[in-house]
Order: structure tokens, then sequence, then C-alpha cells
């Protein structure tokens, strides 16, 4: 008996060491959301960054909803073959709900944090506000009047507009859409009035003359949006909106693979080439160690646990 266990702990060991050595020996699924969103725009990135020193094709697998990939994900066999890309709205949404369908500590296990990127209030020209004070003021003035667009319920854009709301004190109606991407196409068109885009998003239609800048998430002015202010410091003091991005296996993923996936993926990220590709999308890149996600993670889950509560900001 005692043989027979020896012989096991050897073969496990043996098996952990040889299988990241081994990996991967067939295509890997990149699980990502929203269309032309910021966590879509990234993975491809990533994706063609990857494909190459892994020696296997990384196929981006962009799916409609939050929880959607989310769930798809946490089932998926913990082998590395099936991975996820998304915003900090993985961990921040189950705050949003009564029942939440994943544990995002419990269910994936942490790669990398890849970046950031604040967001900025956009408005169509037609809309007749200059400013973040002259939009409170309009919401005010005009209660459940102005639409704000969307991507997927509980997604970035989605956070930042209620947080706006419910810090401004205004009613506005949330117009969802599948994708990012189809949200800030009606508000180019008229159809919508305002939304919380990336900058990445947001600034050529700025820049264009397409779409009105009023203000941008981050705490400091941000040289993705240059000439705008910060929506703190324009009329709504204390509010923040930045997108994050994280790269998951899901859990029991062994740790050695971990290892294998994080260097990887940092060296990629860290690259002159793709740190430029991502900075084009209104990206920064930060390649933290799986640790770093873990500690961003549990900050944001305090921090916004303490808004969303007391905003009573529910997305079920």
């Amino acid at each position: 008996m005692l043989r027979f266990a020896v012989y096991l702990l050897l073969l496990t060991t043996c098996s952990g060491s040889a299988f990241p050595q081994d990996f991967p020996v067939k295509p890997i699924r990149l699980l990502t959301a929203g269309a032309g969103g910021g966590s879509d725009i990234t993975a491809r990135v990533i994706a063609q960054g990857l494909a190459a020193p892994l020696g296997q094709p990384v196929v981006v697998d962009t799916r409609v909803g939050g929880v959607i990939i989310a769930e798809i994900a946490a089932k998926a066999y913990p082998d590395g073959y099936t991975l996820l890309i998304y915003s900090g709205t993985l961990w921040v949404l189950p705050l949003m709900q009564e029942k939440p369908v994943y544990d995002p500590f419990k269910d994936f296990s942490p790669i990398t944090l890849i970046g950031s990127s604040p967001m900025v209030l956009v408005v169509h020209p037609g809309v007749p506000a200059k400013s973040v004070l002259e939009l409170i003021a309009l919401a005010k003035a005009k209660p459940r009047e102005l639409n704000f667009a969307t991507g997927p319920v509980g997604a970035t854009p989605h956070l930042a507009a209620e947080l706006f709301t419910s810090m401004a004190g205004v009613e506005m109606v949330q117009v969802a859409y599948r994708s990012v991407a189809a949200g800030l196409t009606d508000v180019l068109g008229g159809r919508v009035q305002l939304m919380f885009p990336n900058a990445g998003a947001a600034m050529p239609q700025i820049k264009a003359g397409k779409l009105r800048g009023l203000g941008v998430g981050s705490p400091k002015p941000s040289p993705f949006a240059p000439g705008l202010p910060t929506i703190a410091e324009a009329g709504l003091p204390g509010y923040e909106a930045i997108a994050t991005y994280g790269m998951f296996a899901p859990a029991k993923t062994p740790a050695a693979l971990i290892r294998r996936l994080n260097e990887e993926t940092v060296r990629v990220l860290t690259s002159p080439d793709v740190k430029e590709k991502l900075l084009a999308t209104g990206v920064e890149v930060i390649a933290s160690s799986p640790e770093g996600l873990s500690k961003q993670m549990k900050a944001d889950t305090l921090a916004l646990g303490k808004v969303i509560r007391a905003a009573k900001i529910r997305v079920d």
C-alpha cells in the first residue's frame, strides 16, 4: 500500500511538471463579451500576440452578456484551453444581483490584470448641454426624458451611467444593447442622447465632431482624453469610472499552468508593438501577476460594493 501511494505521488508530480511544458497541443478558446467593446478589442490583440509563442491558434469567442460567458468559463474543464478576458464587471456584477450565478473569487483562477481604460461621458451634439453641470441640470429639469445607451446589462458602461445618475440625483432611462458598438451607433445617430464608452471608442468620435465629450471618468485628467476635464472636477465630486481588464482560467487550473499562461501573456503585453496597439484603443497596460489581479478584484469589490449598496443599483 505504501509503495502504491509513493508511486501515485511520483506520477502526480511528474504529470504536474510535464503538463505545462507540453501545453498547448490544440487551439485555445478565449471567451469575451460585447463585440466592439473594450474586452473584445483587448482579447483580439492578446490572442494575436499569443498564437506564435504558444504554437497554437488562440480563437476569440465573443458572446453576448457577461453572465453567460462567466458561466461558460467557470464550468469549463480546467486544462488551460478555455480562458476568459473580461472587464471588472466580472467581479462587480454579483454585487448588483440578488442571486449571483457565479462567485468571482471561487469559480476562477486569476492569470493577469491586463490594463485599464477610463470611461468618457459623451452626448450627441443635439443635446443642449456642453458641460457635466449643464447635463445634470437638463436631466433634473426633464426627468426620464434623457436616454443613455449601454452595452450588456451590468457591463462597465452601464455601471458608469448608473453611478452617474445616482450621484447626480437624476433620472434617466437605460437603453441596453447587445454590444457597446451597437449602442454607440445609436448615440451617433441621435436615437439615444448619451453614453459612457471607454476612451478608445469615444475619442475618435469626439475628434471627428460626431459626439461631444463632457468629461472623463479617471481621478485625474487622462492622456487618453486630452482636453477633457474629469467628471469629478467638472461637477460630480468623487465620481470615478474606469474599466479594468483581467484574464482568467477556470478554478482548479493547475498552478504550474497558471504560471505558464501568466508568463506568456505578460511577455506579449509588455512587447512594444502590443503596448502600442492597446494604447491606441485607450488601454494602458498593467500586466500583473495573478496575485495582482486578485488584489485589484478585492479592492474594487470593497470600494464599489459600498457605492452599489448605497445607490441600490440592481441588474436582476
